[in-house]
């Protein structure tokens, strides 16, 4: 008999346990008709193709092997594409899983901000209308020291602005050691050429000295441009050139020829936090860079300064000034969300109040002792079946998100075995959880970082590893 003939119809299937179960669980009814549907065609397929093992079914083994595909489709359904995850890879700003973590203070703000009306465009005092620049400009030259600030979508889009506003048309001096490519094939030539700017490069890959900028400055230059290197270092034979001796060029220039080269820093990730001095890399303070003499700097909100997606750029006034009133500050602009995360966070670093409560930095300063804790507070929770076995393991995690890329910290984690799985298998399984758990393979084990992780969610990890 063709097996075809056997294939139940869609309203059969879904007279089953199986389906009932899934509809109780919440899984909308139009999802689970596509379901069905996407598994009878491909069944109705292998039929017709002849494929081993379906050939040759009875009404019953067909039936039984749709509820088997629903059932698992049910199991890994997630209402939302974006969706929660538990890092346990120990990357902390992990592009792919969202970078930073917003502190409690900075989500209150995004829930109270979001629910309610705002002063996003209004001003109080006044009555009237008002800029939504005004809102963080004050902490945020508080926090970077400088004259005057604001904030564009992300960091890229900073740049962007600033060549775009400043140098249209001119020449912009840069290393050949300092045009880089960040993720998604962002780099710096492109954008420089986007914006209408006209790269000169100068020096080599290892060594640029101060005369290549001295010998490459002519009436057509705008800008000396550094770009901190945050995702890769340069080893060995190297020397550069400092923002202070660019200062040192360009007022020199400036002052025998009447003109005006400015110094712009494109600092990437950004710290305000000074994490060299607790013998963490050697990432520049956002606040020296500037005291050093550039004029106006870059960075971004969502790396090491651990904040929401956003590109923050200070300086002198008179500059922050004429990026304002450019008609891509309003293309660029953040929403009111972007906003009060932001501001929140700042408020965390200028008042000193609770800056170890902002997850990166918490997450980057955790010694290995605590880190520990986190793990034997797990392993004294988890009661593994005989297949499975857990066992604590000391390695190294990265900080991640193109920063302090030779940087590599201590940290603890839990190495897993599972009797019938291989490691491939069993963080494809993790992976697959209602709540997906990234992982590594380390030395052939499936091994689960507890640095990202934070003790809340402990017994989220606890519940997802007792489904599998």
């Amino acid at each position: 008999m063709n097996p075809i003939r056997n294939i139940p119809a869609v309203h059969e299937i879904q007279q089953t346990a199986v389906y009932q179960r899934l509809v109780t669980n919440n899984i909308p009814e139009i999802i689970l008709k596509d379901w069905i549907t996407d598994i009878l065609s491909d069944l109705r397929k292998n039929i017709l193709e002849n494929k081993q093992g379906f050939t040759n079914l009875s009404r019953e083994a067909i039936s039984t092997k749709i509820q088997e595909q629903l059932r698992i489709k049910g199991n890994t359904y997630a209402p939302y594409k974006l969706q929660r995850v538990i890092n346990g890879t120990g990357t902390i700003l992990h592009t792919n899983l969202g970078r930073a973590r917003l502190s409690d203070q900075a989500i209150t703000r995004v829930v109270e901000t979001s629910k309610y009306y705002s002063t996003l465009e209004y001003d109080v005092e006044l009555g009237k209308r008002g800029s939504r620049h005004d809102i963080i400009e004050t902490l945020l030259a508080k926090a970077s020291s400088s004259e005057s600030a604001m904030v564009v979508n992300n960091n890229a889009a900073a740049v962007y602005l600033v060549l775009k506003a400043l140098a249209k048309n001119k020449d912009v001096i840069v290393s050949r050691g300092e045009l880089v490519e960040i993720g998604g094939s962002f780099r710096v030539s492109t954008i420089m050429e986007e914006s209408g700017a006209i790269l000169k490069e100068v020096g080599t890959t290892n060594k640029t000295h101060p005369f290549d900028y001295e010998e490459a400055i002519s009436e057509e230059t705008s800008m000396l441009m550094k770009v901190h290197t945050s995702n890769f270092k340069t080893v060995g034979f190297t020397k550069e050139v400092s923002v202070l001796e660019l200062k040192q060029i360009a007022d020199e220039y400036n002052s025998k020829n009447e003109s005006n080269i400015i110094i712009y820093e494109d600092l990437g990730s950004g710290s305000l936090y000074p994490f060299k001095h607790d013998g963490i890399g050697d990432e520049p303070v956002v606040k020296e860079s500037l005291k050093h003499g550039a004029d106006v700097i870059s960075f971004s909100g969502d790396k090491l300064l651990g904040g929401p997606q956003a590109g923050i750029i200070a300086g002198k006034k008179e500059i922050i000034t004429k990026l304002k009133k450019h008609p891509l500050a309003r293309v660029l602009r953040v929403d009111k969300m972007t906003l009060a995360a932001l501001e929140a966070t700042l408020q965390q670093y200028v008042y000193k109040d609770g800056i170890q409560d902002i997850p990166t930095i918490r997450d980057i300063l955790q010694s290995k002792e605590e880190i520990s804790k986190k793990v034997n507070v797990f392993l004294g929770q988890y009661k593994a079946p005989d297949n499975v076995s857990l066992e604590p393991c000391e390695t190294t995690s990265q900080v991640g998100g193109g920063t302090m890329p030779l940087v590599e910290q201590p940290t603890v984690g839990i190495k897993m075995k599972h009797q019938k799985m291989s490691p491939t298998e069993l963080e494809k399984a993790l992976r697959e959880s209602s709540t997906p758990v990234i992982s590594r393979i380390l030395d052939g084990n499936v091994f689960i970082d507890f640095r990202a992780i934070s003790m809340d969610e402990i017994t989220l990890l606890l519940d997802t590893i007792h489904e599998l």
